[in-house]
């Protein structure tokens, strides 16, 4: 497959395509004569696994560490495990610092009049 092709199947950009063979993440199978990338199906299928992978935030580095397990036969799922873990870690201390700033925006929000008056509980909170 041309890189268009295994890009459309994936569901990425070339670019991003492109970008992940440059920083050997997932390197092309092939080079046509004319000096086109050529992918075949587990070119796509690691292509699909990193997609995955950053769809729940994980890191190029992180992804090139999955891959790694992916490929690894003997791997242990506790190596896996750790870096979701990880990863889970993460995801759940955004949670609780956007909930920090919900509550805080929301009491701003709660007492601002919202009149015509200029004094505002939102503007002083911010300046």
């Amino acid at each position: 497959m041309q890189i268009g092709d295994v890009a459309r199947r994936a569901g990425l950009p070339t670019k991003t395509v492109r970008y992940y063979a440059d920083i050997g993440l997932v390197a092309p199978t092939d080079r046509t004569e004319s000096g086109y990338r050529s992918y075949d199906e587990p070119a796509l299928k690691r292509l699909v696994f990193v997609k995955r992978a950053r769809a729940f935030g994980f890191t190029v580095n992180e992804c090139r560490e999955l891959l790694g397990l992916y490929h690894d036969k003997s791997r242990s799922s506790a190596d896996v495990k750790r870096i979701a873990a990880h990863r889970l870690e993460e995801i759940e201390a955004k949670q609780r610092e956007l909930q920090s700033l919900h509550d805080a925006l929301a009491h701003l929000v709660e007492n601002c009049r919202g009149d015509d008056r200029p004094d505002c509980p939102i503007i002083a909170h911010l300046s």
